[in-house]
Formats: C-alpha cells, structure tokens, sequence
C-alpha cells in the first residue's frame, strides 16, 4: 500500500520538477501585472501543497479501483501533463496565450476528475478542489497577464 503512495507521490513529483524547470526570470519581471498579482514567493509553497493532495487524491482513487485505465485516473494523469506543460508555455516559451488555452484545458480536466472520483472517493474529489480554487486564480490571473501585455 506505501509502496504504490510513493508511486503516485513520485509521479506527481516528475511533473513538479519539469515544471520548476521554467522559472519566471526576467521576461516575468518585466510584463505588467495587475496590483492583485501574487509575490513569486507564494507559489513554491502553495503548489507543494497542492501537488501533495494531487498524489493523495490520485492514490485514493488507485485504493478503491486498482484499474490502471479507471476514467478519473487516466483523467489524473493527463491533468498532470497539462499542468507540467504549462510552466513550459508561459515560462519558456513566453507565450500567455498559449499557456491560457493550456490552463483552460487543465480547468475542465480538473472538474472531470473531481465528477469521476467522487463515485469512488469523496475524499479524493474533495483534496482536489483547492487545486480547482487554485487553478481559477491562476486562469485569472494568466488572462491579464495576457491581456495587459498583448502587442498592439
């Protein structure tokens, strides 16, 4: 049972470490925010913990199911994926329009996971929606960002 945790902690910390990858750098620096923008400091302890209640969430789906190809975990993964793919867009390629499309996707990812564990785990679905809260914010913030840089 610990062993198959560390699975899904380890998954989920793959898709943290390619994240960190892409840092803000000075590209980030310098695009207009709005006054509400969040200090970088607040991310890396804020997605630590979401990251962590992803890989309980995405565990106690495993517990109940022990299907590889259950819908809320193939849901789970690909979720992960396009939060992973993310950072790359805005952050490496510097492209906030493209990474708002990509937060969109993951938005709707993360409610049919929330509707497809919820069959099988309340507590999964539950551990996912401050993730959810987290990711409207972030969807949010992203469409100024993208808004308020735009070349005219």
């Amino acid at each position: 049972m610990m062993l198959s945790f560390l699975c899904f902690l380890l998954t989920v910390g793959l898709t943290a470490f390619s994240a960190s990858r892409f840092q803000p750098g000075t590209w980030h620096e310098e695009l207009i925010k709005p006054s509400w923008n969040p200090p970088n400091w607040v991310f890396a302890p804020v997605w630590s913990v979401l990251y962590f209640f992803m890989a309980i969430s995405g565990w106690l789906v495993w517990l109940q199911t022990h299907d590889p190809f259950y819908p809320a975990l193939i849901i789970w993964i690909l979720q992960l994926f396009v939060n992973g793919l993310w950072s790359y867009l805005f952050f490496g390629r510097h492209s906030s329009g493209l990474a708002l499309a990509d937060i969109l996707a993951l938005l709707a990812l993360i409610i049919v996971f929330l509707l497809c564990a919820h069959s099988v785990s309340t507590l999964a679905a539950l551990l996912f929606i401050p993730y959810l809260l987290w990711v409207m914010f972030a969807a949010v913030l992203n469409f100024y960002l993208w808004q308020l840089n735009r070349k005219a």
